[in-house]
């Protein structure tokens, strides 16, 4: 029998990414972009004897005291996290903690870590509890795996009191696992299926009223992989749900998910949609270039324009960030002339550009198995890829930094701010997401003046910016702020690349005979 009195949840450090936001959240004074939900979610599933502590890596630092009060660690991590991983897991087996490892990263890679105790692959809604019951049995196996997919409607309420929610710039949630879609570099499918499971809208609504009683985010994330791959029950339970609760929750924040590009031919969703407060949207627009949309099986983005289909969105009150590839097998050069071209044309101010991977689980993972074209590893670096591509290496690196010079740099993101201002309206709802004014807001403002308005080398972008638009509304001026805001992300990601490319010219890469059929 295992006598468990105290159980550590990690979350690892997450890398200056894109997705990290690093550089946005220290200068509006936040530590992290959003609170670890699948250890929130899975702590009320754990024994309710156990003592349970939270220490998210990327907002507190993990003491000494933390390792000596724990008689458990339960690790929880994304593939973009593996270094940190393996540095926690290090310093647990000094404490000699047993590691129970949970999430993405372990689903498909759990042998990259021969150090960790145990494993709970897959959903946690069907994997944990067989797990907690055979540990505690002391008869626990070392993987615990699962074909099937588990039932939201029996996902627990995450915990929101293990965190500070003050110290994230946002709150996530999510509503649905799974995609319809099949494109062959992601593994969605192939971690949730490719039937959109849901919650009952209750669920997503305690949620909301339990966010709220905790801290009031500037925004909520809908951590769905395609928030709209069920649009009838979207339309008819989630949505009309989401815009009853906002008018009952006067400073309710506005939302942001994932969807695909086919919202804009659907007039009824976006207004539900907007009723319901959702005003930023990531789409996966991915390249400009047909064949390579064929040849990855993005099928929802052909026969399609994506221009006008993406201004669409804009004018239909949508903040839309664009998620933008290089390196298919079927790319011309061309892309690298095309692609900064379609991003400043649409107007699109946050675009992430990277260059292709193939995720362990994908088919494109296989193929390049297959054809014995994988690296050693996976790095989820945007600018690194982990095969040999069919385009030349010194071609590949010279259009690479070439598109992210003609979207990250200063101009031209404020070049698209504008363009995407001209195009944006301010959709026409019966309750507007409204903005309550915190003292800390005070200092955010003081500290962009400081970083961006005087200090910064492109500090006249910034201000030509604001004098542009300083008759506009205020709510026109919140999102001109924003954009500004973000061109300082930018700035930072595009010197942190230069520097890279400096240090070493092929890390993008390999160079040739880096590249071993060890998979």
């Amino acid at each position: 029998m295992n006598k468990i009195k105290n159980v550590l949840l990690l979350y690892p450090q997450i890398p200056k990414t894109f997705w990290s936001m690093h550089y946005l959240n220290k200068l509006t004074g936040f530590k992290s972009s959003y609170p670890p939900l699948g250890l929130m979610t899975i702590a009320p599933m754990l024994p309710k004897s156990w003592n349970k502590r939270l220490i998210d890596t990327n907002t507190e630092r993990l003491k000494s005291s933390d390792l000596a009060w724990a008689d458990l660690v339960l690790i929880s991590a994304m593939n973009v996290q593996e270094k940190s991983v393996h540095d926690l897991v290090k310093i647990c087996k000094d404490y000699h903690l047993t590691t129970v490892a949970g999430g993405p990263l372990f689903t498909h890679e759990y042998d990259k870590f021969p150090s960790i105790d145990y494993f709970v692959c897959n959903e946690a809604e069907i994997t944990l509890p067989e797990f907690l019951n055979d540990f505690q049995q002391g008869q626990a196996r070392r993987i615990y795996q699962t074909d099937t997919f588990a039932d939201l409607s029996k996902t627990p309420l995450p915990d929101y009191d293990l965190i500070d929610l003050r110290k994230y710039n946002y709150s996530v949630i999510q509503f649905s696992r799974g995609c319809p879609y099949q494109c062959d570099f992601c593994d969605v499918t192939t971690l949730f299926g490719r039937v959109p499971r849901t919650k009952a809208s209750a669920q997503i609504i305690a949620e909301l009223n339990q966010i709220m009683a905790h801290f009031v985010s500037n925004l909520i994330l809908f951590a769905d992989d395609n928030l709209i791959g069920n649009k009838t029950i979207l339309k008819n339970d989630l949505l009309p749900a989401l815009v009853q609760w906002r008018s009952e929750n006067r400073f309710a924040p506005g939302f942001a998910t994932q969807v695909s590009i086919n919202l804009a031919v659907d007039d009824e969703l976006m207004h539900l949609m907007q009723e319901a407060g959702f005003r930023h949207i990531f789409v996966g627009i991915e390249t400009t270039q047909e064949e390579s949309l064929r040849h990855c099986n993005k099928k929802q983005n052909l026969r399609r324009d994506l221009l006008a289909n993406v201004r669409k969105l804009h004018a239909n009150g949508f903040y839309v960030t664009g998620g933008f590839i290089i390196g298919f097998d079927t790319d011309s050069e061309s892309v690298f002339k095309e692609m900064p071209r379609f991003i400043n044309e649409s107007g699109v101010v946050i675009a992430t550009i990277n260059l292709l991977k193939a995720p362990p689980g994908t088919e494109l993972f296989r193929r390049m198995k297959h054809e014995g074209r994988l690296l050693e590893s996976l790095d989820f670096d945007e600018n690194k890829s982990n095969f040999r591509t069919i385009i030349p290496k010194n071609t590949l690196i010279r259009g690479y930094k070439q598109v992210l010079g003609k979207v990250y740099t200063s101009r031209y993101v404020f070049k698209r701010a504008n363009r995407f201002l001209a195009d944006y309206q301010f959709p026409h709802v019966k309750e507007s997401i409204r903005y309550k004014f915190k003292p800390k807001d005070a200092l955010t403002i003081l500290r962009t003046i400081l970083f961006i308005g005087i200090f910064n080398k492109y500090r006249s972008n910034f201000w030509r910016l604001l004098l542009q638009h300083r008759k506009s509304t205020v709510g026109k001026l919140s999102i001109v702020y924003l954009l500004a805001v973000l061109n300082y992300q930018f700035q930072k990601m595009y010197e942190r690349f230069e520097k890279q490319l400096r240090e070493d010219p092929y890390f993008m890469v390999h160079p040739p005979n880096a590249y071993q059929g060890v998979y």
